[in-house]
């Protein structure tokens, strides 16, 4: 009677509905993968000045860090984030832009290409000092409050090598101190570059620090699509509705080199068997099947029109000119008219 009622549980567990968006992140992390995997073989046809570091394994964190997000709220994330910085609004066009140096991306072609953003969208460009972004996001969002604005949160990405440095302690301090309406989203990839989770820190699960800081602390498996949707969404919510700042800790593996240009094989086999370690993308088309809630035609018309959307991003970028060091404009400030309008 017991087995037959734990079997009757598992299966009704294993046909439960996902998240109501679930598809529409599928679709955001697709999109992701796609021209993410294009930015990769232009890189190594020699078409990237710069380096390439991609989200694979981590697109289901990511995409629930920028589905939840409403205009007005502030969104950091960071450069494993192509998934969310897509669900938020960025346009691909603008990704493609900035990584082959066109004139016509938000940086002009002057920055690196990891360093993309748009602040009057409410997304910040990241600092490569990545715990920075933390104190960057609280500060914006007490200048908010400043304002008189209403019903607004922030949301900043970190990895857990990040998690390490001394800006980071600070930021999420000054968020609790503060209680302004912060999600902090923390990526554990096991790894900080090179650096394995037991040379990183010695506490037995990093969302154990939530208590201390002031945070309401979650853990989630980083490979599961809608417990990331589910979790993450609630907490933008609490965060939004007052409740203290939030911290969620998701465990993935990197499944690519800290960049293109690193090959990690430092990454033993047993890491790669861990559960951890299965690609988010997979996992959730194979609940898409599992659950019927697309056919295979719906799913190859979806890729196709991810790779549509990513070779005319792409081709448009590539017929745009570049920029002349002789005629440009180098000023600090991104406009001659802002530099010359400071109001």
């Amino acid at each position: 009677m017991l087995q037959t009622a734990q079997r009757g549980k598992k299966s009704s567990a294993k046909k439960a509905a996902p998240h109501e968006r679930f598809l529409e992140a599928f679709r955001w992390m697709l999109l992701s993968r796609t021209l993410e995997e294009k930015l990769v073989s232009l890189y190594r046809g020699g078409q990237i000045t710069g380096g390439v570091y991609i989200g694979k394994g981590q697109e289901a964190v990511s995409v629930a860090c920028g589905l939840f997000l409403q205009k007005g709220d502030i969104f950091a994330p960071l450069i494993r984030d192509q998934a969310g910085r897509s669900a938020f609004g960025e346009p691909i066009l603008d990704v493609a832009r900035t990584y082959l140096g066109s004139r016509q991306g938000p940086m002009r072609g002057r920055d690196g290409n990891i360093h993309r953003g748009k602040p009057a969208d409410g997304q910040l460009a990241m600092i490569s000092h990545l715990g920075a972004m933390v104190s960057v996001t609280v500060g914006t969002l007490m200048a908010k409050r400043f304002h008189g604005e209403k019903n607004f949160v922030g949301l900043s990405c970190i990895g857990e090598g990040g998690m390490q440095t001394g800006s980071f302690h600070e930021g999420m301090n000054l968020a609790a101190v503060e209680q302004v309406p912060l999600v902090i989203v923390a990526t554990n990839n096991h790894y900080a570059y090179s650096t394995p989770n037991d040379r990183e820190f010695a506490c037995a699960d990093l969302v154990d620090r939530a208590k201390g800081y002031g945070f309401e602390g979650y853990t989630i498996d980083g490979t599961d699509l809608s417990t990331c949707l589910d979790v993450i969404g609630s907490a933008v919510k609490r965060a939004r509705a007052g409740r203290p700042p939030q911290l969620v800790v998701a465990s993935v593996l990197r499944l690519s080199g800290h960049g293109e240009h690193d090959d990690a094989s430092y990454v033993t086999d047993e890491m790669k068997r861990q559960p951890f370690a299965q690609d988010c993308l997979k996992l959730a088309e194979k609940k898409i099947v599992d659950l019927e809630m697309a056919d295979a035609a719906t799913l190859q018309s979806w890729r196709e029109d991810a790779a549509k959307q990513v070779d005319e991003a792409i081709a448009t970028a590539q017929k745009e000119a570049v920029p002349d060091a002789e005629k440009e404009d180098w000023c600090a400030i991104s406009t001659r008219e802002l530099v010359d309008q400071p109001e």
